[in-house]
């Protein structure tokens, strides 16, 4: 009995050490199985990450290539139809006379060429009081040019130069302002700080449509104009006035004029809309100078005179708050015609508001044309009057 219970036990620990063994070596089977495809699930998720990677950079590379390629293309594309403009001014000398001295540079584009020349737009300020005028192509050659004509108000001029001495394939390509979206790409190309920048090319947006900027044209502290520009973040600073701004199709849709003084802001740039100076090039190309329509008198906004005067000189009713008043009239004038007299003032315009001297001009030059027959109420001495006066070509 005893002998067969010892047996009896050792069997069932020799069964129950199988049963043990069975469970150690299968527990490991399912570690090292579970190992393996938590590996295998690892690496796959790690290589399809990678993969995933790799295709994100293969596509940002392709993305910034292709945007490089296109600008650089457009500049490639363009570049020779922008110059440099070099104002060229006697000076007084006492030893020797005259001396030529370089009175500042600019930029220009080449909007035309012909079987004679070559034409170039640039800003009025770029030339003004100049002698002389040369033109810089993008080889660093040098070519002395002709002033065609120049407008202040919009700040324009346009030159030209024999086509001879300027062997390019093609002038810019002119494309429109009117259809331009704030955000969509703008580059400026010119000379910012003079020649030793030549052909600089900067990149940015159009900021904004349709800005009025104030300009005092005389340098005599007050608004004579108000220019209506492009805005753009693309970098214009000096010497980039007359460069070409350009859509991202190479097309010229502003010439790049003033600067908002860095001290003021950063990152703000202006250019004429091409739409707005396209009829003023043509008319400075043909005729050298700009048509406008005139009534033949000097005025100024009342506003420039002190309160007391609007009632004891001018006698003007307390409802009135703004206009402009006559100061001198051209004999045989259109105004004189119409009856008006020195010392009127008039409040509207052709049916519009005048509060001061830039309404009336902005109606003026922009909406009027020679011969248009335009209706003025006006105030002498307290009294309130209208006339029809018939607009002349200002000469």
């Amino acid at each position: 009995m005893g002998d067969k219970g010892f047996y009896s036990k050792q069997k069932k620990r020799r069964s129950l050490g199988k049963v043990g063994f069975g469970v150690v070596v299968g527990a490991l089977f399912m570690l090292i199985v579970s190992s393996f495809f938590n590996e295998q699930t690892h690496t796959a998720k790690n290589t399809q990450e990678q993969s995933q990677q790799m295709a994100d950079v293969t596509r940002q590379e392709q993305v910034e290539f292709n945007v490089a390629t296109q600008i650089t293309n457009i500049v490639d594309n363009v570049s020779e139809s922008i110059v440099g403009v070099t104002n060229i001014q006697k000076r007084a000398d006492f030893w020797s006379g005259d001396d030529i001295d370089e009175a500042g540079t600019g930029s220009g584009v080449i909007y035309k060429k012909d079987d004679k020349y070559v034409y170039i737009v640039t800003n009025h300020h770029v030339v003004e009081q100049a002698d002389a005028v040369e033109i810089i192509l993008n080889d660093d050659t040098n070519i002395e040019a002709e002033i065609l004509g120049t407008d202040i108000f919009t700040d324009l001029a346009v030159l030209r130069a024999p086509k001879t001495e300027v062997p390019i394939e093609k002038a810019i390509e002119m494309g429109t302002s009117r259809s331009l979206k704030v955000g969509e790409p703008a580059i400026a190309i010119g000379n910012p700080l003079g020649h030793m920048f030549a052909g600089s090319v900067t990149q940015g947006i159009i900021s904004g449509k349709q800005r009025t900027i104030p300009q005092d044209l005389n340098q005599d502290g007050r608004t004579d104009w108000q220019a209506d520009v492009l805005q753009t973040d693309a970098a214009i600073n000096p010497g980039n006035s007359g460069g070409a701004l350009i859509n991202i199709e190479g097309q010229l849709i502003g010439i790049n004029s003033m600067k908002v003084n860095q001290a003021i802001a950063q990152g703000i740039g202006f250019a004429i809309p091409i739409d707005l100076a396209k009829p003023i090039i043509t008319q400075l190309e043909t005729t050298g100078t700009v048509s406008r329509p005139q009534m033949g008198v000097e005025i100024y906004s009342i506003e420039e005179v002190p309160q007391a005067e609007w009632r004891n000189t001018l006698h003007l009713p307390n409802a009135v708050t703004g206009g402009v008043y006559i100061w001198n009239i051209d004999p045989r004038s259109a105004a004189e015609a119409a009856g008006l007299r020195r010392l009127d003032v008039i409040t509207s315009f052709d049916g519009q508001e005048v509060n001061n001297i830039v309404d009336l001009r902005k109606i003026l030059y922009e909406e009027k044309a020679v011969g248009d027959k335009v209706d003025i109420i006006y105030y002498r001495n307290g009294k309130k009057y209208e006339t029809t006066v018939t607009l002349e070509e200002q000469l």
